[in-house]
């Protein structure tokens, strides 16, 4: 069988971190976790990953890619937190994803 696109996307989790943008204050100033687009707490990193595991067809469950976006004003202790969390639950593939743009400028 051949390998489509749809079978790439299916093997990578997304997990950001940051400060709530404007219009989402109600859920604080602090730097939160959202869990695919869903604001969460870091006990439910561990449950997170188990139910994208078990979505996931079996021979691709060893290829899940955890994607961390992390806002650039967030605190690292969260980012910290984050991966401890997946340490736990042996999710050890994990992809940064980065601003657009070239390194240095991203910096300023």
């Amino acid at each position: 069988r051949s390998r489509g696109l749809g079978d790439v996307y299916k093997r990578q989790s997304y997990i950001y971190m940051g400060k709530p943008s404007s219009g989402y204050e109600k859920f604080g100033t602090e730097a939160r976790v959202q869990l695919n687009d869903q604001f969460a707490n870091l006990n439910e990193v561990g449950a997170f990953i188990s139910a994208e595991r078990a979505a996931l067809r079996e021979e691709l469950i060893p290829f899940l890619t955890v994607a961390l976006k992390v806002d650039r004003d967030a605190n690292m202790g969260i980012v910290g937190d984050v991966k401890q969390e997946l340490r736990k639950v042996n999710a050890l593939k994990i992809n940064y994803t980065t601003g657009v743009g070239d390194a240095m400028t991203n910096m300023k």
